[in-house]
């Protein structure tokens, strides 16, 4: 078949080539894990090196239901990440503490119910505000602001600059790419949390959760950090070609070379056999769901063959790209139980 156009024909390379690192049954799971754990490090361009991190409280403030404490850390040698912590007023012990993790927004403030510019009310009203939710719940709840987001790079109207400037693009030319420094930063505020607030959390019940971009970072850092004990990704799972290849998609979802060895869902065995809640929406026409669903296949076949099916859900919520806490809440504390 004679094709001339260029995007259809890689389109369609991608739809008969089998990922190279697939998981195949008859191979030893842990060893697979290793070489694709290894594998997907490398593609993301990491690990980076790692420095002090320089943590510093900037201030606390009580409120009705809960302290808030805001803090930065070094994440990389001279690069600093602004994160905040809520903590529930009343807890008697360390509680599981929620990593909120927002998505293409203008900021962390998002997470944390607060608006700021022209259109943050719409999008906290799609149920993002997690951090205030997860601390209704009874949960700790830790925000972050993501690389070239909010104060880590925004536009004067507040809109990511990850994709208007194309400066997410510029870490490509040194071998890095976005996904690969927001895993990174998310895996330098485990670190800084658990040394940190350990009066606060429990260190071994640690949660993670995002919308679209911030459920891109979810995924990503929960197949690559075991601390991660339950991993909410939502309206970011789905395959490449139903997603991200199909339609026009910010820059700082693409990672070099991640097709030719994975799909969405062959990464996403890396998260077996810890908790996993993927989370869709029916009409989410980015994300489209028959994507999620051959996606979320794959990832519940390991956990089947581990004996573990039921770490494992996938929640189709009545709607479109948005979180559904009311569907997520019950379950996160039915897992916890």
């Amino acid at each position: 078949m004679k094709m001339y156009n260029s995007s259809e024909y890689i389109k369609h390379k991608a739809a008969f080539a089998e990922p190279l690192l697939r998981y195949k049954f008859d191979r030893d799971f842990s060893e697979w894990r290793r070489e694709a754990k290894d594998k997907l490090e490398k593609l993301l361009g990491l690990p980076f090196e790692k420095c002090d991190d320089m943590f510093c409280i900037l201030s606390q403030k009580e409120y009705e239901d809960y302290k808030k404490i805001d803090f930065e850390f070094q994440s990389e040698q001279g690069y600093y990440v602004s994160a905040s912590l809520l903590v529930p007023n009343g807890i008697s012990k360390p509680v599981p503490p929620v990593i909120c993790l927002q998505g293409h927004s203008t900021g962390m403030h998002i997470s944390l119910g607060e608006s700021r510019f022209e259109g943050d009310d719409a999008t906290i009203a799609g149920g993002r505000d997690f951090a205030v939710r997860a601390v209704k719940e009874g949960f700790c709840a830790v925000t972050m602001e993501q690389r070239y987001m909010g104060t880590a790079g925004q536009n004067e109207n507040g809109s990511p600059s990850c994709f208007s400037e194309n400066t997410s693009m510029a870490s490509l030319l040194l071998g890095r790419c976005a996904i690969g420094e927001r895993v990174w930063d998310i895996e330098r505020l485990i670190d800084v949390i658990c040394k940190h607030f350990s009066e606060y959390i429990d260190i071994d019940k640690i949660i993670c959760m995002g919308n679209s971009g911030g459920g891109t970072a979810t995924f990503y850092a929960s197949c690559l950090d075991e601390r991660i004990h339950l991993s909410i990704p939502s309206c970011a799972l789905c395959t490449y070609e139903d997603s991200i290849m199909a339609m026009y998609h910010c820059p700082c979802n693409f990672i070099p070379g991640i097709r030719k060895y994975f799909d969405m869902g062959d990464i996403g065995a890396l998260i077996a056999p810890r908790k996993l809640i993927a989370v869709c929406g029916k009409e989410d026409n980015i994300f489209p769901i028959n994507g999620v669903k051959k996606s979320f296949e794959l990832i519940k076949n390991i956990y089947k063959m581990l004996g573990k099916e039921n770490m494992c859900a996938l929640i189709e919520g009545n709607g479109g790209h948005q979180f559904y806490p009311d569907d997520v809440w019950p379950l996160v504390h039915k897992y916890f139980n």
